[in-house]
């Protein structure tokens, strides 16, 4: 894929497809909400069907197309509101300049109508859920409204995004039970360390442009120690999970559904490389299979 920027399409555009074919404006639309680049949602969707699978309460199918259309509309709202608020910080970054809003395709009061109407898209599927699952769900808002401004104040807004990004696991798992909870959080913790390895892989991207304008992250703080520090959050959320199968089920056995996953997590990590062009993003994309890995370990380790 090439690197060169359109008006069309940002440089980390996973394909043009369908969106390339729409008039400019609704393709506009379309780029704010990134449904350009299923990426994200497909990471937002795995851990709410990790939470739903491993309740052992079958596959729901009803309750994970509902949880998938969810995460659709919900990454799409919280991609509109992170460009709103960074504007003016995309404007002075390469892979980010010509997103809608940054280069003014795109009015910020076009954009907040277009995340009032995503928003209603969340607020359909919240109201399938039974009341645990609702609060839970809405216990997510603050901590969804301060992570674009994370990048300001700490190192680590990847932490930051691990905790809003796994939230569907809980989500998930308290629609069907509420109790496990040993299981729940360190379930909930693995899936935390699995987003910072992946967004730190994703944050390389943009090393120099971040230290040119003042934009904090983790890969910008671990510097050469970058492959080192994705291991390290990889191995401590594969020992997490394992921990989580454990306190669900204590048998060694179920553990073994954690090693395709494991193996391509260290796949990831051997394959690293930040001065290839087009490395780090394509290492990040490939968490969708990641996600699924663990989907599959939590439907066997829950139902078998």
């Amino acid at each position: 894929m090439s690197e060169t920027a359109t008006p069309d399409v940002v440089p980390d555009s996973e394909h043009r497809g369908l969106v390339a074919r729409l008039p400019q404006m609704p393709r506009d639309l379309a780029q704010l909400a990134r449904f350009d680049r299923p990426i994200g949602w497909w990471l937002l969707f795995w851990p709410c069907a990790w939470g739903v699978w491993l309740t052992g309460a079958g596959w729901q199918l009803e309750l994970v197309a509902w949880l998938l259309l969810g995460s659709i509309a919900m990454r799409g709202a919280g991609c509109v509101y992170n460009d709103i608020v960074d504007a003016d910080l995309d404007r002075q970054v390469a892979r980010t300049a010509l997103r809608p809003v940054a280069s003014g395709r795109v009015s910020k009061k076009l954009a907040w109508g277009w995340l009032l109407a995503l928003c209603a898209i969340g607020l359909l599927v919240l109201l399938q859920l039974r009341p645990l699952a609702q609060g839970v769900a809405l216990g997510s808002i603050a901590l969804v409204a301060a992570y674009p401004f994370m990048k300001r104040i700490t190192w680590w807004p990847q932490a930051w995004l691990g905790m809003v990004f796994t939230w569907g696991l809980l989500v998930g798992w308290t629609q069907l039970r509420a109790d496990n909870w040993d299981a729940l959080a360190a379930m909930y913790a693995g899936s935390v360390l699995w987003v910072i390895g992946y967004d730190t892989i994703y944050a390389m991207q943009d090393r120099e442009d971040d230290a040119l304008v003042g934009i904090r992250s983790s890969a910008l703080r671990l510097g050469g120690r970058v492959k080192g520090g994705v291991a390290l959050f990889y191995a401590g959320a594969v020992a997490f999970w394992a921990l989580a199968f454990w306190f669900y089920r204590a048998d060694w056995v179920a553990l073994l559904a954690l090693l395709p996953a494991a193996g391509h997590l260290l796949w990831q990590v051997a394959t690293l490389d930040g001065e290839a062009p087009g490395n780090p993003l394509d290492r990040f994309r490939s968490n969708r299979m990641a996600g699924a890995l663990v989907a599959a370990a939590c439907f066997v380790v829950g139902n078998a």
